[in-house]
């Protein structure tokens, strides 16, 4: 009998969302077929059979939450199989007491011992609250009863800042409850169903509510600022149009726009080293390597894939890097690996069309350049012309804990300088 356990998933990922089990239980399974698939808060992964032999149980069925670590179920030997099949024989006793017919009181108490077991597994889910780990933790140092605090997020799951914040409320005595009873519960307008208005409710995955979460702690956490510049693409438009064909027949990859503004960012972080930092408690963390990443946008949501030591790569190598991160990210074939320790963040929204935006913060990051779409619009040339030139506006959200408005905005003109003048990027580079 082997074990089908949660493996490890890596930093900080303890805990998964099993989004569908492959096989069933009595399926015969070989070494390497594949079992489950799991949702973590950053990549979905598969889990293979390690052994030939029979699926004999399933702990724990599509959409529950697991731990690392945890046995989600067993594989047994090839003749295992037979007796989850042979399970249902005690539904054949009440032939067997057929015998014994003189005694109906005995059958009438065999259901009664049934519904105890049922009735008691929804008893022991309640009482023990849906929770992070991080929560349990926190309570656990607190000494506070987790079924006493209330949970902020929509699911009910409770995280550290529920706790913290429990933590912070001044005690009240066990009397307080009678002299102030809790209001008579109102449907929410949300939930209650109105005719002729249809609607259509799924559960938010896994990653879904980890974007979420975070993008709020994100806001709730950081002094976020956006300042704003706009850049003349006419330089870059022209060595694209100019090199486009010679620089793919060398590299066969194409030269897109994503290399300049990566070596655009490396360059301006070189001189302003605080955007390339992170805070750690009472400690300001400056980063002297560049991992950027690249957010991408796939099916189960947005994803920021790194280009590691971008600093150290050439044009086509950070080209073929982004191609490369951003078909995983959109077969779900990412590894955490791909997406853990960036220090910088590019995020391009006029690939769908936007023209201008304030990106949030990837915490603990402190920065994130927003790229928008290329647009002709008139440029003043001096006080007697103008010229319809192509134009991008750009944003840099920053963190103005640690970075102030002056090195954020000096930051983003150096960013849009270097643009304007991409063949510094190689001196820069």
């Amino acid at each position: 009998m082997a074990e089908i356990k949660v493996p490890d998933l890596g930093e900080s990922i303890t805990e998964a969302t099993i989004t569908k089990w492959l096989k069933k239980e009595g399926d015969a399974v070989s070494q390497g077929d594949l079992l489950l698939e799991l949702e973590t808060d950053k990549v979905n992964l598969e889990i293979s059979a390690e052994q030939d032999g029979v699926l004999s149980s399933i702990a724990k069925g599509d959409g529950e939450t697991v731990s690392v670590g945890e046995t989600i179920g067993t594989i047994g030997a090839g003749g295992a199989a037979k007796a989850p099949a042979a399970a249902p024989a005690p539904a054949a006793q009440p032939a067997a007491p057929a015998s014994a017919a003189p005694a109906p009181g005995a059958v009438a108490a065999q259901p009664k011992a049934e519904p105890k077991p049922v009735s008691k597994a929804p008893a022991e889910s309640a009482a023990v609250p849906t929770a992070s780990p991080s929560a349990r933790k926190l309570a656990r140092e607190k000494g506070i009863d987790l079924s006493l605090v209330s949970s902020r997020d929509g699911s009910g799951r409770i995280y550290s800042s529920d706790v913290a914040s429990y933590s912070a409320q001044p005690v009240i005595s066990q009397a307080a409850p009678a002299l102030y009873p809790a209001p008579a519960a109102v449907p929410s307008p949300k939930t209650a169903e109105q005719p002729g208005k249809p609607v259509e409710r799924t559960k938010m995955s896994r990653r879904r509510q980890t974007i979420a979460k975070r993008l709020v702690e994100a806001q709730q956490t950081a002094a976020m600022l956006t300042t704003f510049n706009e850049v003349d693409m006419t330089a870059i438009l022209d060595i694209r149009k100019r090199r486009k064909q010679s620089f793919q027949e060398k590299n066969d990859i194409g030269l897109g726009f994503m290399s300049f503004f990566t070596k655009a960012v490396v360059g301006a972080l070189k001189k302003f080293p605080l955007l390339n930092a992170e805070i750690d408690g009472d400690e300001l963390v400056v980063k002297k390597f560049y991992d950027i990443g690249i957010a991408v946008a796939a099916k189960e949501g947005l994803v920021v894939p790194v280009v590691r030591d971008a600093d150290r790569l050439g044009f086509a190598e950070i080209e073929k890097s982004i191609a490369d991160l951003a078909a995983k990210a959109r077969s779900n074939t990412l590894a955490l690996g791909d997406l853990q320790g960036g220090t910088f963040t590019i995020t391009n929204g006029g690939v769908f069309g936007s023209l201008l935006s304030t990106p949030i913060l990837n915490a603990p990051q402190v920065g994130i350049l927003g790229m928008h779409k290329i647009q002709l619009r008139p440029v003043a040339i001096d006080a007697e012309r103008s010229e319809n030139r192509p134009m991008m506006y750009i944003a840099l959200s920053y963190d103005h804990r640690i970075v102030d408005g002056a090195e954020a905005v000096r930051f983003l003109v150096t960013v849009k300088e270097l643009l304007e003048d991409p063949e510094t990027l190689l001196l820069e580079g």
